[in-house]
């Protein structure tokens, strides 16, 4: 759906986007990460045709979008930086001004639309007595009334509130499973790309550091959470017991080699201690970003200290 292979874009002397290879499949939905500044919207711009590439090649449904804008960008439907509406008038108007400016669109296509995102019966009141989340809604609105094959959203649940954020992410998954759209979206809000991505690129200072599965983000579970009556009685015991070789943070273990879970409880168990929980840790998307953040700064330092003399 989304194809591009070494792409680059300088401002003057600052290169906000070098050597970006990526490759969004039709159904997914795709998250794209990165600290502000990453280059994340300057890639968004030029998938869409508002930033010129300097150099590298950018198609979307096998159109090139520098060359074949108009064919590329017609299955699109995008949220990109912040969409502006006329408060004075009303949601339903603001939809059938805005869409006038690509095509005509349908009443029914744009009440189609409203029914959609939810703003069903808010529609003739004025965009100013609006709140931010539904001002986030109209203009997911607009994006849908091309009737795209693809959604593009740049930071879709930004300035929201927690209501709004569960109340968008719901809306993002009922597009993606009822109308089989294929989205791309940046977000600040990792937990939110943990429950709606499957796949995942992760941009700093404008390269690609990290690109695959959300699975593959999270490294294999090597501790194992541990809730019982006396922690450090229990895992006295497994140590005597050689099931255990490391402890953390007053309730984490590591277990030996094929050793199970199965074989902790039942060891604590036939000696009397209560065994409230034991669950491997599961590595977040946040730690997960963290620590690959962490890595870049170190590389980065590591990169720019002087080379010692000899």
């Amino acid at each position: 759906m989304i194809r591009l292979k070494e792409v680059q874009k300088a401002f003057g002397q600052h290169l906000a986007v070098d050597g970006l290879t990526l490759h969004v499949a039709a159904g997914q939905i795709f998250g794209l990460l990165g600290h502000n500044g990453a280059g994340k919207s300057t890639a968004i711009g030029m998938m869409l045709g508002q930033v010129w590439p300097t150099r590298g090649e950018i198609t979307i449904c096998g159109f090139d979008v520098t060359k074949q804008r108009q064919e590329a960008l017609q299955p699109v439907g995008a949220i990109f930086e912040s969409p502006a509406f006329y408060d004075y008038l009303s949601g339903f108007r603001n939809l059938e001004i805005l869409s006038s400016y690509s095509a005509p669109t349908s009443r029914s296509r744009i009440s189609e639309v409203i029914d959609w995102v939810g703003l069903t019966g808010r529609e003739n009141s004025k965009v100013r007595t609006y709140s931010h989340g539904m001002r986030a809604r109209l203009a997911l609105a607009q994006a849908l009334l091309p009737n795209p094959q693809l959604l593009i959203l740049d930071e879709p649940s930004d300035g929201l509130d927690p209501e709004g954020i569960h109340d968008m992410r719901l809306t993002i998954l009922r597009l993606h499973r009822e109308l089989g759209l294929t989205i791309l979206l940046s977000s600040h809000f990792l937990n939110e790309v943990e429950q709606l991505c499957t796949r995942i690129a992760v941009l700093s200072h404008g390269h690609m550091v990290f690109e695959g599965d959300l699975a593959a983000a999270r490294r294999p579970a090597v501790w194992i959470r541990l809730k019982t009556g006396d922690f450090d009685q229990a895992t006295a015991l497994l140590r005597g017991a050689d099931l255990i070789g490391d402890t953390r943070d007053g309730q984490f273990i590591a277990l030996r080699p094929e050793v199970g879970t199965d074989r902790v409880v039942q060891l604590l168990v036939q000696r009397g201690i209560a065994v409230y929980e034991i669950a491997p840790e599961e590595e977040t998307l946040e730690q997960f970003y963290l620590s690959l953040m962490d890595h870049e700064k170190s590389q980065n330092a590591q990169s720019e200290d002087p080379a010692p003399h000899v």
